[in-house]
């Protein structure tokens, strides 16, 4: 990297122009432009403890990390790829796609938010009301019950222990009431594309392109894998999507959500599991749950990570944070870190040593 900016700094000079000193934690939020080249901040003028930052890279590239990106303000200050693609054929580069896994849960509430903004769905409509009625095997009564809402919080009620994954009315059958037992149920999550169809009379992905990939250049596409539906994309295009929610909604000068939701969607949504907003993992709780699990843990879910980060977290550690207080993105792309199912501390890990680096 070091060797790229003398080239630059060569190039320029040989052309007679003064290169652009490095934007300072001061400079006003930027946004890269849909197409050409996306400004960087050199960590040396953020005062950072730069020493450690060689550490940082091993931690990463010895854990399966394939992609790592660190936005301030929306500048990159730190990129780095690992290893191969996909096919395990080329290097892996800012224009390979990989896979955001539950990371992508983000994307979907984002698309129920735009959704209620627009008067097509209510969060307090009832599922049945653009699943049709019959969607689950419950009485007519019970799944009378469920919202919108419900699903987006992951207290349907549904059991989620038969097959997590399968939206089948017959495997989808009553455990507890709605909003009494929290569960994370990829199936009752799956079938919000279906409530957003059917909401707007549009494609889930149509609509979806038009209300947010267009607006801030986005690249990628939805396929199925197996049972998921399942959000590939470039590293930077993860990270476009981190910046547009750290500020809260605006792109440039346009807003593509309004504050309210996305406020709602990075607070508690119950009190069952108090990490859990809108599809989004919130840090700085005094406890947590995890998915295939009951057990409600004491403390925050990150302890090394500022209280108020939040993040789209997907199986394998695809991580999409949010920090606020240090106007900050964090994207990491890559195979599993360890052998858990929520590899939440690999997570910890990093911000262990990005706690010495700022």
């Amino acid at each position: 990297m070091t060797r790229i900016i003398l080239l630059c700094l060569l190039c320029l000079t040989a052309c007679g122009k003064t290169p652009s000193p490095d934007p300072t934690p001061e400079t006003e939020p930027y946004f890269p432009p849909n197409t050409g080249t996306w400004e960087s901040t050199a960590p040396e003028a953020l005062s950072w403890n730069t020493s450690e930052i060689e550490n940082l890279k091993t931690l990463l590239e010895n854990n399966g990390t394939r992609a790592f990106i660190l936005l301030v303000k929306g500048r990159i200050v730190i990129e780095e790829y690992f290893g191969k693609n996909l096919l395990n054929l080329l290097p892996f580069t800012k224009n390979t796609r990989w896979y955001w896994a539950s990371a992508g849960k983000t994307l979907t509430a984002f698309a129920v938010g735009k959704a209620a903004e627009e008067g097509f769905l209510s969060l307090n409509d009832k599922s049945n009301q653009y699943l049709h009625t019959g969607w689950t095997s419950l009485s007519p009564e019970q799944e009378d019950q469920i919202t919108i809402l419900h699903q987006l919080t992951m207290t349907s009620g549904l059991n989620d222990t038969i097959d997590n994954f399968d939206t089948s009315p017959e495997n989808l059958q009553y455990l507890a009431a709605p909003g009494s037992r929290w569960a994370y149920h990829n199936a009752t999550y799956t079938l919000l594309h279906d409530v957003i169809s059917n909401a707007t009379n549009q494609d889930f992905e149509t609509y979806l392109k038009s209300k947010l990939m267009d607006k801030i250049g986005m690249d990628g596409d939805w396929n199925w894998v197996g049972k998921n539906h399942i959000y590939f994309s470039t590293a930077r295009s993860m990270a476009r999507f981190g910046l547009l929610i750290q500020n809260n909604g605006i792109w440039k000068d346009e807003r593509l959500i309004n504050e309210t939701f996305l406020t709602k969607q990075k607070t508690p949504s119950q009190t069952i599991n108090e990490s859990y907003g809108y599809l989004w993992w919130l840090n700085g709780q005094s406890s947590y749950m995890l998915p295939a699990s009951q057990t409600i843990f004491p403390g925050s879910l990150i302890p090394s990570a500022p209280a108020d980060m939040y993040c789209g977290l997907g199986a394998n550690g695809q991580y999409l944070c949010i920090i606020p207080s240090k106007d900050m993105v964090i994207v990491r792309m890559g195979e599993n870190p360890d052998d858990s199912l929520a590899p939440i501390s690999f997570l910890d890990d990093i911000w262990k040593l990005l706690n010495k680096i700022l």
